[in-house]
């Protein structure tokens, strides 16, 4: 039998003009770096291959450097048309997008993955209701995002008297996977990957197209050595194996190998670094009293992920159930550069798997980012301020999710002090988040509302929830004048609830202690 190990100069040139080019990543995670690497360089040296779309469900890249990833790829002339999640942690790619150099298309992250089975299985496309009210939608913008995009792959459809969203599938040329071992014959496991993501379905989606596999490990077993339950691509899949150097297959953005984030080992919750008192920490606390014993829980990057280490020192972590969109269930999703994985996880299932569970209505409770939000509540976390980043997850986490906390602050870049119980603005940030109307609709307002859905915005010093299809303030940080601190930074005046609470100050001080018996008081209320 013929070898299917080839090096990553040789899988580049595997890849025509032209070609469409499916990817399984977040960040690092999962990402074929040395092959994308070798793409790169044949490019910039033969010009080859050109004019490829290329497809990915999740971020692409790193924060650390921002020279990895997609980042790879972000040449006018190399990619044509881009379908994807998230493209903020890929610079150069998005600013093709920016500067409207190529057709580019932001798609729900998880529409993507499970686009991946629709074409495996010879289905028409995925068809559902995430994405209806949003910039997806046909009737804002069918998820177009440059003025060079013109083809329509979303479409407005009425089955048994219901709207859904109909995103057509295409064939895949190239799917670029990556596993830690594969045997002679392309078996390939993931036992040190931090996440499994959409490994499989995206292969059988090339093999049925017609296509090719390329698959990045980390070494080479003999054939007929691994054990069949711990295979998760069969080699029957895979056409060619690239062996990489370590530092080009990273387990996260930030970490080649911690045997913590692949499962191997548990780590004493201690362990957990507390988070300083600054607007950070309260957001996180003020959101995490939306938690009850026993939900399922989603924590988004950045500021909400503060939840779950707020949860962890409050004592009730075992009592609630944190999942991220990449498959995993329990233990404390990592932050920073390590976002994907997790710590003392209790499972890792794959990534089309998780949006199934999410989006038939599976979580409890979602904690998501905000960038922008309008007086209709509409949130904007996906073209903003010349940016075009994309929703990833959010959209499906947002619109499916049984009750909706966004943390952001306030403004950008004010300056704090936290004393006595009080919040105390020394210097005003710029650029206000709480705008008429918001660039892009990644969260609807008016579709929350008809799905009868309850929505918090939570910043460090108010708190709004979505009532009558209007932004209502309901409370605010202890020292904090309404009208100059909140109201006068605002383009639009919310509707103001009649009876606007004040923050527990205990969120304000060093040591709290009161998450506990505050949430179960609650769920004890509500049973």
């Amino acid at each position: 039998m013929m070898s299917k190990m080839i090096t990553a100069k040789q899988a580049a040139e595997l890849i025509g003009d032209g070609y469409t080019v499916g990817a399984s990543t977040v960040g690092l995670a999962g990402w074929a770096e040395e092959v994308a690497m070798a793409i790169e360089e044949r490019y910039l040296t033969t010009g080859h291959p050109k004019n490829i779309t290329l497809v990915h469900a999740s971020a692409s890249g790193d924060r650390v450097t921002r020279t990895k990833g997609t980042h790879h790829l972000g040449y006018e002339g190399l990619v044509k048309r881009l379908i994807c999640g998230h493209t903020g942690q890929a610079p150069r790619m998005a600013e093709l997008v920016v500067q409207d150099k190529i057709e580019c298309y932001f798609f729900p992250q998880g529409v993507i993955c499970q686009l991946w089975r629709a074409i495996a299985g010879n289905k028409p496309g995925v068809i559902t209701k995430v994405g209806l009210g949003t910039f997806v939608d046909p009737r804002l913008e069918g998820a177009k995002v440059t003025s060079k995009t013109h083809e329509d792959l979303v479409k407005l459809i009425e089955l048994e008297g219901q709207e859904w969203l109909f995103f057509k599938k295409f064939p895949i040329d190239v799917a670029i996977i990556r596993g830690t071992v594969a045997d002679e014959n392309g078996n390939l496991t993931m036992d040190k990957e931090a996440v499994l993501l959409e490994q499989l379905p995206l292969a059988i989606a090339a093999k049925n197209s017609g296509g090719i596999v390329i698959a990045q490990v980390e070494r080479i077993a003999k054939s007929n050595t691994l054990h069949p339950k711990k295979v998760k691509v069969p080699g029957v899949l895979v056409d060619y194996i690239v062996v990489a150097q370590p530092e080009n297959h990273m387990q996260t953005e930030g970490t080649i190998f911690n045997p913590a984030l692949s499962g191997d080992i548990q780590i004493p919750m201690d362990n957990i670094e507390s988070m300083e008192l600054d607007e950070r920490k309260i957001i996180a606390r003020r959101a995490a009293l939306e938690l009850s014993p026993r939900t399922v829980t989603n924590l988004g990057v950045g500021i909400p992920d503060g939840v779950g280490k707020v949860a962890a020192e409050e004592g009730i972590i075992d009592q609630v159930m944190l999942t991220t969109e990449l498959g995993v269930f329990g233990g404390i999703p990592a932050s920073g550069a390590d976002f994907c994985a997790a710590f003392n996880a209790e499972a890792v299932i794959e990534h089309p798997s998780m949006f199934d569970f999410y989006d038939g209505g599976g979580l409890d409770v979602a904690f998501l980012g905000m960038a922008q939000a309008d007086q209709h509540g509409n949130v904007n976390v996906s073209k903003f301020g010349g940016r075009a980043i994309g929703p990833g997850g959010f959209i499906n986490i947002t619109q499916n999710a049984k009750k909706v906390v966004f943390c952001s602050t306030f403004t950008n870049g004010a300056v704090f002090k936290i004393e006595d119980g009080k919040l105390i603005i020394l210097k005003e940030g710029k650029g206000k988040k709480f705008c008429s109307d918001v660039e892009q609709v990644t969260f609807s307002g008016k579709y929350s509302q008809e799905m009868k859905q309850p929505v918090f915005y939570v910043t460090e010093r108010a708190v709004f929830t979505l009532e009558e299809g209007q932004l209502t303030l309901i409370e605010v940080a202890p020292g904090i004048n309404i009208d100059r601190d909140i109201l006068s930074l605002m383009d639009f005046q919310p509707r103001l609830s009649l009876s606007i609470k004040v923050m527990d100050e205990g969120i304000f001080r060093g040591t709290w202690g009161k998450l506990k018996a505050t949430i179960e008081k609650k769920h004890y209320l509500q049973e």
